[in-house]
């Protein structure tokens, strides 16, 4: 469920706010988690000052666009509150004496410059990945944002055709981040604070992600999950996430291969809340038709165990666990195939057989895995051909050659058509983060 602001938001770079004239905004609808009126302060980030090393090549501030890259750096600099940073903490005032003294056109002067802002671009873009993975679970540390070296950063810089649009639309950023950072300075300019914070933690939130890359993203939040190549959204599907009380995790990590017809290990909890139930009302036939194995243990060589020798009450009410294994086939809760990201929590993406579960609006049925619309359309696009499982009876894997990541994110305020998508906060965690910002914080639970 979700409701969506107009917020005029302009096609300039994210900077200083520039507004059409006679412009107005569609009243808030409250969804009870943000209340009107709170707003904390920006989160006070020092930018890191340390001198960097100098790089072998540099980028081109002055040479080819007559000094409008490096007024749209300055801009960004000057406004850097809107990102939690503190502007204090970058050199504006010697980056504006060194860009009057390159416009004499001096080599060395121009030179000295194009240093200078160098090193000031790079300092803002490592502050605003830094601590960008709070609350996720990182499976695999390349994930991890903030790793690329100051030579990285500037070789991104250098291969855009235009540095001026490159810096000004936050093109080293997930897209995202540049609009939501427009509609913070727009809901600060018209003194809309209960939108400020959550813009603002959301905008926190898409630090995490790659400016560019192939990937897979799933918003929790919406339910949705895109194919992302190249920084452009090339395909999108409905999911189910978790439910509340089993939560989907925010996580990144690689998809390294697909099961096709897998088995279901089933998690203690879920066998309790969904099979025992079942077994007590319908007898132990319902394992049979399900395809149900009951497990002596969780080692790599269990031995199947007689069900009818468990008490399935005492299993329902969770005073004894067991192990259950479902075999492949059309009832199996993982459908055809599963997408595999080994990971501490049990989560990854699956196909599924209830399909119906993905036309409710609110799609919060799962035990904390991601189930998918299209199956089969997220393994032609990964493995860039169709997977076909053969026979019903046994899983078998196949590998990616290239393992692709997953972010599994919790954004639940995104651009949408030049409009502003507030989704619902169906885990709490807005709520749990907006108040400890109010508390007076300065570090904000990002979830």
């Amino acid at each position: 469920m979700r409701t969506r602001i107009i917020p005029g938001w302009s096609s300039k770079p994210a900077g200083r706010l520039v507004r059409p004239a006679g412009f107005a905004m569609a009243a808030l609808v409250s969804l009870g988690f943000v209340q009107p009126g709170v707003a904390a302060p920006p989160m006070a980030i020092a930018a890191k000052t340390t001198a960097l090393r100098p790089a072998a090549a540099h980028l081109s501030w002055f040479a080819h666009e007559d000094g409008r890259a490096a007024d749209v750096l300055i801009d960004l600099l000057e406004t850097s509150r809107l990102d939690g940073l503190e502007p204090s903490s970058f050199p504006i005032g010697s980056l504006l004496s060194a860009k009057r003294r390159a416009e004499s056109g001096d080599p060395k002067q121009v030179l000295a410059a194009e240093r200078r802002f160098d090193e000031a671009f790079v300092r803002y873009v490592i502050a605003l990945r830094a601590g960008a993975g709070s609350g996720w679970v990182i499976v695999d540390k390349e994930l991890t944002p903030g790793r690329e070296t100051p030579s990285q950063v500037l070789a991104r810089a250098a291969a855009a055709p235009s540095l001026a649009e490159y810096v000004g639309k936050m093109a080293f950023l997930h897209p995202a981040y540049a609009e939501l950072r427009r509609t913070l300075e727009w809901a600060r300019a018209e003194d809309r604070e209960a939108n400020e914070a959550l813009v603002r933690l959301n905008m926190q939130r898409l630090r995490m992600l790659p400016a560019t890359g192939r990937y897979v993203l799933v918003n929790a939040a919406s339910q949705q999950l895109q194919m992302i190549d190249d920084g452009r959204v090339v395909d999108e599907m409905k999911v189910v996430v978790g439910k509340p009380k089993n939560p989907t995790p925010v996580m990144a990590a690689y998809i390294r291969y697909a099961a096709l017809n897998p088995y279901w290990e089933v998690p203690p909890d879920l066998a309790a809340e969904r099979i025992a139930p079942n077994v007590v009302s319908e007898g132990l036939g319902y394992l049979k038709k399900h395809s149900y194995v009951l497990l002596s243990d969780w080692g790599t060589e269990p031995t199947e165990v007689d069900p009818s020798t468990i008490d399935w009450q005492a299993v329902a009410d969770g005073r004894i666990q067991v192990r259950v294994r479902q075999g492949p086939g059309p009832y199996n809760a993982m459908g055809r195939m599963k997408f595999m990201f080994p990971n501490s929590e049990g989560v990854y993406l699956h196909d599924t057989p209830d399909k119906q579960l993905l036309n409710e609006a609110a799609r919060l049925f799962s035990g904390g895995c991601v189930r998918l619309e299209d199956a089969p359309r997220l393994a032609k696009w990964m493995f860039g051909e169709p997977l076909n499982p053969k026979g019903a009876g046994t899983e078998h894997r196949v590998d990616l050659p290239k393992p692709i990541p997953v972010y599994i994110a919790y954004l639940t305020a995104m651009p949408d058509g030049g409009q502003l998508a507030i989704y619902e906060d169906i885990y709490g965690r807005d709520q749990a983060a907006l108040a400890q910002e109010q508390k007076g914080k300065r570090k904000l639970a990002i979830f």
